[in-house]
């Protein structure tokens, strides 16, 4: 039997166990193995699943890793590394379309699944707006920044000129930190303040301002640092 044929034979019992039981019955390395089936045919890939593991430590630490990274692994290809890091961004866009509604988000935990779901497999501070009518009810959400929240990138006219475009009424802003820890500094405080202060002198209600770490937040609202709106 040619190599070729073994090949296909594991191929086609990966994907009959993922018909017949899920993911719940493949091994992380295997889950890896049918993903990369779908991006490099013909070709053994179970050498390349075990290899991307040990290097990154876990299976989301390979959906998670940049592309100019991957493409240093042995026997990757652009179409089997542009698959790897599509999964999670597809997720996390299924996860805003799903939670995006007609209905008002009051409460900071709405408002979480319409954010959090943004900074999923990103490895760089970058700050989001989100825009709501009058009645709490979805308008729009946007990037205004990447690098540093405090940087100059993130001006507060930039904030008040998203806001204004889509005719809000109340924002909320979420920037995520990349140490893991959700803990809001002194810089973030102050931001906040005067973010508040300026949109409220165009009659747009600053509601929150989380500070996302992996899936954890802190709600600056929730933490005394925002007026109830």
């Amino acid at each position: 039997m040619s190599s070729e044929n073994i090949h296909e034979g594991h191929r086609q019992r990966l994907l009959e166990s993922y018909y017949s039981a899920g993911l719940s019955g493949l091994s992380q390395v295997e889950m890896l193995e049918l993903v990369l089936t779908f991006a490099i045919p013909r070709k053994d890939v179970n050498g390349l699943a075990h290899q991307l593991l040990a290097r990154f430590g876990s299976f989301h630490n390979v959906l998670d890793t940049p592309l100019p990274v991957l493409l240093q692994v042995e026997g990757m290809t652009r179409r089997a590394a542009a698959l790897l890091r599509l999964i999670p961004q597809l997720w996390a866009q299924y996860d805003i379309d799903r939670n995006r509604s007609g209905v008002a988000y009051s409460r900071t935990e709405e408002l979480s699944r319409l954010l959090l779901p943004r900074f999923r497999g990103v490895r760089e501070e970058s700050a989001w707006l989100l825009c709501l009518d009058a009645k709490y009810k979805f308008l729009d959400c946007r990037q205004i920044c990447t690098g540093s929240v405090n940087s100059l990138s993130m001006s507060v006219r930039r904030v008040v000129e998203t806001a204004l475009a889509v005719n809000a009424s109340v924002a909320v802003l979420a920037h995520n930190h990349v140490s893991g820890i959700a803990l809001p500094s002194q810089e973030d405080i102050e931001t906040t303040r005067r973010l508040e202060v300026a949109l409220k002198l165009v009659d747009v209600t600053l509601a929150d301002h989380l500070i996302v770490a992996n899936e954890d937040y802190v709600s600056l609202y929730q933490s005394g640092y925002l007026s109830k709106p």
